[in-house]
Parts: C-alpha cells; structure tokens; sequence
C-alpha cells in the first residue's frame, strides 16, 4: 500500500518522534508513505478564526498538491491537520460561494482522500499484518487510549469512529499485545493551545485526564494528537504539584508502541525524548514467537 503523506508543521518540529515512529510502523506494516511535495502549514487553527476562504483554501492546496502526485489518498496524522483538511472538503461541497472562490485560487483537482493512520492501520487485514508481526510483549503493561476532543468531531466531518468512545486505538494497540482498559477520559479535552494563554485552565484539564487514567489502573497512556501529548507530558510535574499526588505516566504516540511492539529498537521510536521516561518499554519487554 502507498499513500501521499502530509506531516503538517508539529511532525516536523516538536513531535519528531511522531512522525519517525509513524514511519517506522508503516514500513513494518509494508505502508508506504510519500511526503507530500512542496507540502505547507494547513493554517491549523489560525486561518479559519480569520477567514473562511483563507481555512479553506490552504488545505485544499495541499491537497492539489497529492493530485499532482499522481495520488489520490493522503495520510494525515495530525487530528487538527486532518480536521482542517475534512472542513475544507465540506466546506467547499455545501457552499458554492466560496467553493467558486477556492477554485479562482486553487487551481487543479483537489479531490483527494484524506485518511488519518488509525483508519488504515485498524483495516481487518492490517490488524491481521500486526498480530503476525508482533515480537515483543510487555507483560504487566497497560494502557489507556487517549483521542482528544478533535479526532472524533464534528461526526458528520471527520466521519472517524464513535464520538464519545472510540475504539480504533484500543482495537490496533490491542492487535498488537498491550493490555487496554476502558476509561471515561477518551475524548475529554486537554485544553489545547489554551496553553498559552490560560495555563490554569490546562493544568486542571490535564489533572482530570492523568487521575482517570490512574484510576483505570493504566500504566501508561497512548496518543493520537502532538498537542495532547505535549500537554500531558511536558506539563505533568506542574500538574502534579497542583494535584499534590504523583502520576508518572509516560504518554506515548500509538506509533511508539506499536513500533516497539513489532520489534523497533526504542531509539528509532525516539522514546527517551519525552519528559515522563517510558522506563516500563525499555525494562519490560520479552521476545515471544
């Protein structure tokens, strides 16, 4: 399988490791994934507070882009990345006015598919391909699959699983041996970029999510969004000095695991650069076959 790949700004800067374990894993799984050439910023969540037009058209260019490549499906890793492209593809199909304009500054076709890599990884024949190529296990381990409040909505944009509980994290991680509870925090939000400007409200947020996944009995918590891990992790101490209790829970791209899973040595998977050490993927894994 190939697909065109659209990084977006946060995989190649403060979540490398996201982007490296990602390919990582789809080389494992026999993916191939091209960078979208000449690939741009989508305008996250900036372009379209500021201008219908301009939210829809940085988006579609990018996906002009995939055209031109002679593809036509693009795996976006970045929920507010493949939430944007989503809304542009909508936004262009229900009004005509600014699909009309869109069309006076986007030339060429930008009818692309856009994937997330949970949507083909979790596919029965990819879950088949990672039950085989598992190597590693880590007896004791266990997680909770944390989504973020903008992979799953709006439902009739993103079109990606359940909004309230969704399991394609859970189903994947699972294929691939670790131990996944259920949880109430799934979808609940980290507070985002909030970050900047209303650290209180994040720590508190972030506070919520870390004491649910303690109280699941999780030892760890697997990922999908660079800013949600960025904000459980890098923010962790400070929230623990609000809580008074200590959590000490490493927060993971799903990439990561299923990569040291299917037998990637953990440096690839660039797991020492989080702030919270994953100590339990480096001292409990054992070989089985």
């Amino acid at each position: 399988m190939r697909y065109a790949y659209y990084p977006g700004c946060s995989l190649h800067a403060t979540s490398k490791e996201y982007d490296r374990s990602l390919h990582a894993a789809a080389l494992a799984l026999g993916v191939q994934l091209q960078e979208v050439e000449g690939w741009f910023c989508c305008g996250s969540t900036a372009a379209h507070s500021v201008s219908h037009l301009l939210g829809a058209a940085l988006p579609l260019a990018n996906l002009a882009a995939v055209r031109r490549m002679g593809m036509d499906e693009v795996m976006v890793p970045c929920p507010s990345c493949f939430s944007r492209f989503r809304f542009a593809q909508r936004r262009v199909e229900s009004d005509p006015a600014i699909a009309a304009e869109v069309a006076e500054i986007v030339p060429g076709d930008y009818n692309a598919r856009v994937l997330h890599p949970l949507e083909v990884f979790s596919r029965p024949e990819m879950l088949e391909t990672i039950r085989q190529q598992t190597v590693r296990r880590l007896p004791g381990c266990k997680l909770v699959c944390y989504y973020g409040c903008l992979l799953t909505r709006p439902k009739d944009v993103t079109g990606f699983d359940d909004v309230e509980n969704p399991q394609t994290m859970d189903t994947v991680l699972r294929a691939a041996g670790f131990d996944v509870l259920d949880w109430s925090f799934k979808t609940d939000c980290c507070g985002a970029s909030l970050a900047l400007t209303r650290k209180d409200v994040v720590l508190e947020l972030g506070r919520a999510i870390l004491r649910g996944a303690k109280d699941a009995g999780a030892q760890a918590i697997a990922v999908a969004c660079p800013l949600c891990q960025v904000n459980l992790d890098t923010r962790q101490e400070e929230i623990e000095a609000l809580a008074g209790e200590r959590y000490g829970l490493p927060i993971l791209y799903f990439t990561q695991l299923l990569g040291l899973a299917m037998g990637v040595p953990a440096d690839d998977l660039m797991l020492g650069k989080h702030f919270v050490a994953a100590n339990f993927a480096l001292t409990g894994v054992s070989d089985h076959g």
